[in-house]
């Protein structure tokens, strides 16, 4: 999980002695907070405010605007609000609490990635849709804090944050979009010493507001920070997360070195630089698969990796990021399927297809390979806002992207009837351009 300038971690605030991490500067790590302070603070509650408005174009300009394969962005060739967030942290005597709201179309674009939701009743899908995070707790002056939360948290598996303004890059290499944002469950942190964290997870599940089968997922994470300029970090899991299927079990490691090898704040020029370098392997084994192939049934693995490199100059009001990343998904467990049509559900009773009548097939054995670039440049003229200017370009084994028919519909509206020969327009590769705003208080 993101240090967060342990705004959100740390102690109370009106405990002085022990803070994990005090000192440290880490407002250049990617997927963490860059304020130096918090403005919204009181005694029992430090107030957030995030906005996220972006324009994307795709060069592919599909018919229905929509974009395929992503938890960042919702609509091409549009204006949108992909996240208003309100909220906050409130302490009060060791007890502890954060919630924040989450609207715009990511309140969309990520529950339906949860097909948790299908197993019972309630609606869970729209019951959590407008929460991103809300947790309650305790916190216990041992070591340097102990942590006893339960509610919906950040997963940070993949290094990057479910908040934008946090991230180096605003479309997430294929490691971080095709692994969770969320954990629905209990968690403990612990700082058994000053630049240690270890926390361990007990959740419904790999991104699920429900549970897919009868036991719960577990997992912990790492953060060693040996000084400012170094993070180490890895998060593990182990759950049952195919639905209808409790003996298919699913380990996922996830590993990340950030390093700042520059750092001069006085400079003219160049004021700070670094990377971030992320590698993930997974699999799924049982239930009709094995891990990485074999008697048991066809592979069912995740192997990824990304790495970007930052570079602040102008007193560090403007920042250029390049990157990208790579990903193979035999089985395509975790691949983002992609939007189908406006039809309903060609076999209700199976809820790990695609809406619509042509759904992208997620069957044990079918292969998934990509791969991704991107650079961007930041303005930041304050700590509370950045202007991002960004192009990236991704590319796939099979047809994945949404190509100039869309996948709506002849006419991309969802009320245009579909002909007996239609079918979504999938393409192998896409680029596109974003502009996004991002504000934070």
């Amino acid at each position: 999980m993101a240090i967060q300038n342990t705004f959100a971690e740390a102690t109370d605030t009106v405990v002085k002695e022990k803070i994990p991490f005090e000192g440290m500067d880490f407002t250049w790590q990617n997927g963490s907070d860059r304020r130096t302070n918090p403005i919204l603070q009181t005694k029992y509650f430090t107030g957030s405010v995030i906005v996220d408005a972006n324009y994307t174009h795709s060069f592919n300009n599909p018919n229905d605007n929509t974009v395929v394969g992503s938890t960042a962005l919702a609509r091409n060739n549009e204006m949108e609000v992909s996240c208003a967030s309100l909220g906050g942290d409130f302490y009060y005597e060791g007890a502890r609490g954060r919630i924040m709201t989450q609207f715009g179309t990511r309140s969309t674009v990520v529950p339906r990635n949860d097909y948790s939701v299908y197993r019972g009743q309630y609606d869970l899908a729209n019951a959590y849709r407008y929460i991103s995070e809300a947790y309650g707790g305790y916190h216990f002056n041992v070591w340097y804090g102990i942590n006893v939360d339960a509610g919906m948290f950040m997963s940070y598996v993949g290094l990057n944050s479910y908040y934008q303004v946090e991230n180096w890059e605003y479309q997430a290499s294929y490691t971080s979009d095709n692994t969770p944002w969320f954990f629905n469950g209990l968690r403990v942190q612990m700082f058994p010493a000053q630049k240690l964290k270890v926390e361990l997870w007990l959740i419904n599940g790999w991104q699920s507001y429900g549970k897919f089968n009868s036991m719960p997922g577990a997992g912990f994470n790492v953060t060693w920070c040996p000084n400012e300029a170094v993070k180490l970090l890895t998060n593990d899991y182990y759950g049952s997360d195919a639905a209808g299927i409790p003996d298919r079990k699913r380990f996922h490691s996830d590993n990340s070195f950030l390093y700042r090898y520059y750092n001069n704040p006085t400079s003219k020029g160049i004021t700070k630089m670094a990377f971030s370098l992320t590698g993930d392997i997974g699999f799924e084994n049982g239930g009709g698969v094995t891990a990485f192939g074999g008697s048991g049934g066809p592979a069912q693995n995740f192997v990824s990796g990304m790495f970007y490199n930052r570079i602040w100059f102008a007193k560090s009001k403007l920042a250029w990021t390049i990157g990208g990343g790579v990903m193979t998904n035999p089985g395509r467990y975790l691949v983002l399927l992609p939007t189908g049509d406006a039809s309903p559900l060609p076999n209700p009773n199976d809820p790990t297809q695609t809406i619509g009548t042509h759904p992208f097939t997620a069957n044990p054995g079918d292969k998934f390979t990509g791969w991704d670039a991107s650079t961007n440049i930041d303005w930041m003229p304050n700590q509370s806002i950045t202007f991002r200017a960004e192009y990236v370009h991704r590319e796939a084994n099979v047809p994945y992207f949404a190509g100039a028919g869309g996948v709506t519909s002849p006419t991309g509206y969802t009320t245009t009837p579909l002909p007996a020969d239609w079918k979504p327009d999938l393409v192998k590769s896409e680029s596109r351009l974003i502009f996004a705003v991002l504000f934070r208080l």
